[in-house]
């Protein structure tokens, strides 16, 4: 049996991922990771369109 999500779970492990993929991005020292940035627009594609604004949950 296949359980759906509601959409605030959808949103809760997107912003997970998000924030995983930004902390690794972090820890990799400003080296260039083409498919890093790839997840990271693609997430922060996701987000958007269940309209989360990432500005405020970006590592700077």
């Amino acid at each position: 049996m296949v359980e759906e999500m509601t959409d605030k779970e959808l949103i809760t492990v997107t912003i997970d991922r998000y924030t995983d993929l930004q902390q690794i991005k972090k820890a990799n020292g400003g080296h260039e990771n083409e498919m890093l940035d790839y997840l990271i627009k693609v997430t922060t594609a996701k987000l958007s369109s269940l309209g989360v604004n990432v500005e405020d949950i970006t590592l700077k």
